[in-house]
């Protein structure tokens, strides 16, 4: 067995977020429709958007190392996806819902943003400059919607589950 590289890795990695952030776009319209914030369900809504333009950015990445785009599963995101799934099905109609649901929508946040700044270090050293400014405006969207979540969580969400 031959010894794996960062290279490969780092394609190995893609090929994780890539299957993530498929399921995230299938998932955030089930979470949208839960939410019985509107602000919360406009924040789904425009992430859903955001997270078409960085499945097509991966697609460009995939292109750049001249692979093709196939995602490899993802136990990580299946799991907190879960988790989302548990908390719309056991908090439905409850006052506590949305305060689920952000909190769900956060630990998503929080696992792209790691996955995304550990590709973009990996982009850089491999020399890759292309494909780590895809992914460093990927990374950067990822961090305002973490930040915008924390904000709803904070003037609103929170308070009305209490």
């Amino acid at each position: 067995m031959s010894e794996k590289n960062l290279s490969e890795l780092f394609v190995d990695t893609l090929k994780d977020i890539y299957y993530a952030e498929k399921q995230i776009y299938k998932s955030l319209p089930k979470m949208a429709k839960a939410a019985s914030s509107d602000k919360l369900r406009q924040a789904f809504e425009k992430h859903h958007d955001e997270t078409e333009g960085q499945i097509e950015r991966l697609e460009r990445i995939f292109e750049i190392l001249g692979k093709p785009a196939r995602g490899k599963k993802c136990d990580a995101i299946e799991g907190i996806l879960d988790e989302g799934k548990e908390i719309m099905d056991e908090y439905k109609g409850a006052p506590a819902l949305d305060a689920g649901l952000l909190a769900a929508a956060q630990a998503v946040e929080h696992y792209e943003i790691s996955r995304y700044g550990t590709l973009k270090t990996w982009a850089d050293k491999l020399g890759h400059k292309d494909a780590g400014k895809l992914l460093d405006e990927t990374l950067s969207e990822e961090r305002k919607t973490d930040e915008t979540l924390t904000k709803l969580a904070l003037s609103a969400v929170n308070a009305e589950a209490a």
